[in-house]
């Protein structure tokens, strides 16, 4: 029987921990990581907003969202009261002695050792100054290791980029930096290289002679839900297309790596991104979606909201494998269901021999892989 393995005791700092990415994504995906590992102590978690709450009230938040994860509320309570801490800040500017002095004394009283995770579940124009607060008030280095999360995007452009990068290494090391993008977490994806690369029935037709188009979609049943004014700023290219549905083209299109390790496969997706031609006007189709009913509710349209319905576009990989072939990528909200799925669209025979009685119909073979709401992989074929 395989041994679990050893989380090192710390402390994990979420910034934005009364946000949607925390309730939604972040506990429950904690909760569950430390319950299968059997380390519920190692690890306790210190919610940082500018929320008015004490600790008693933040654990309640969180039980409501393990709740809604379909949690089991009676065995997080110990948890939640144990482990559970929260810190309200209201100027990120000044706020660090703040925190640093709170974490200071949650370390002391759980006796853990300083190793410490600053995650930023934040809208992007919080990164900066919440990066510039960590670091000024010596919280980028200290008795165990330190480990910075930035979620996506990163940056609006590519000099916004380079500067919130600037920022960084202002701070911490680049060991210590982890910029990421939350998506490739689901299982299903990281399932992809498994499917092409240790499969040659498929890495054998994984190019353009026999690939007639890849579909990614990603539809969402939910609107805005309060967040219109991250959404607003964001919109569908930044929260969607250029970080969950790129990863995904990268993943599907990159060259086999020469090992598989972070800095091999980072490689290949960079040869991906340098090769995709720049997006013509006409190949993007922007719409935004309306009042209706959903589920027996009235609910409002995007220009409704308080505080973007949909992207197509379709993109061109020019390189030997891919030339010809296009990338179709979708995403939407309020959309009819909920489903993440990518359709590897193959060829159709050059030559119908079966005649028009027959019930063979020469459709394209497609490979279908859904990632949520169930993971599944289908193959489709003519028999």
């Amino acid at each position: 029987m395989a041994s679990a393995r050893r989380i090192d005791p710390h402390l994990f700092v979420i910034h934005g921990g009364t946000g949607d990415l925390a309730r939604r994504k972040l506990f429950p995906a904690l909760y569950r990581l430390l319950t299968d590992e059997g380390q519920h102590g190692s690890c306790h978690v210190l919610g940082v907003g500018r929320s008015d709450l004490d600790d008693v009230r933040y654990r309640e938040l969180v039980r409501e969202a393990f709740i809604e994860a379909g949690l089991p509320t009676d065995a997080s309570q110990p948890w939640c009261t144990e482990c559970l801490h929260y810190q309200q800040i209201t100027d990120i500017e000044t706020g660090g002695e703040v925190l640093a002095g709170r974490i200071r004394e949650i370390e002391k009283s759980a006796s853990l050792p300083g190793n410490r995770v600053f995650y930023l579940a934040l809208p992007p124009q919080a990164f900066s100054g919440t990066i510039r607060s960590i670091g000024e008030a010596g919280l980028n280095h200290g008795e165990g290791w330190t480990r910075l999360v930035i979620e996506k995007p990163f940056g609006t452009d590519l000099e916004s980029a380079r500067e919130l990068n600037r920022l960084v290494h202002h701070y911490f090391d680049e060991s210590q930096v982890y910029r990421i993008d939350h998506y490739l977490g689901k299982e299903t994806v990281q399932n992809l290289s498994v499917l092409r690369f240790a499969n040659t029935v498929f890495e054998s037709l994984w190019k353009r002679d026999r690939i007639r188009s890849v579909h990614i979609t990603v539809s969402e049943l939910l609107g805005l839900e309060g967040r219109a004014g991250y959404y607003e700023s964001t919109g569908a290219f930044r929260d969607m297309i250029q970080n969950h549905l790129t990863q995904l083209v990268t993943l599907l299109a990159m060259e086999p790596p020469a090992r598989f390790d972070a800095e091999s496969i980072r490689n290949e997706k960079v040869k991906v991104l340098r090769s995709i031609k720049a997006l013509e006007p006409d190949e993007v189709v922007l719409g935004q979606y309306t009042s209706g009913e959903l589920d027996g509710v009235q609910v409002p349209g995007y220009l409704d909201e308080e505080g973007v319905g949909s992207v197509n576009l379709k993109l061109a990989i020019d390189n030997w494998r891919w030339k010809g072939v296009p990338f179709f990528l979708r995403t939407g909200k309020r959309m009819p269901k909920r489903m993440t799925r990518i359709v590897i669209e193959f060829r159709r025979p050059p030559i119908s021999m079966f005649g028009s009685e027959s019930q063979v119909t020469s459709n394209s073979n497609r490979l279908l892989i859904t990632l949520q709401p169930d993971e599944a992989f289908h193959l489709l074929f003519e028999v």
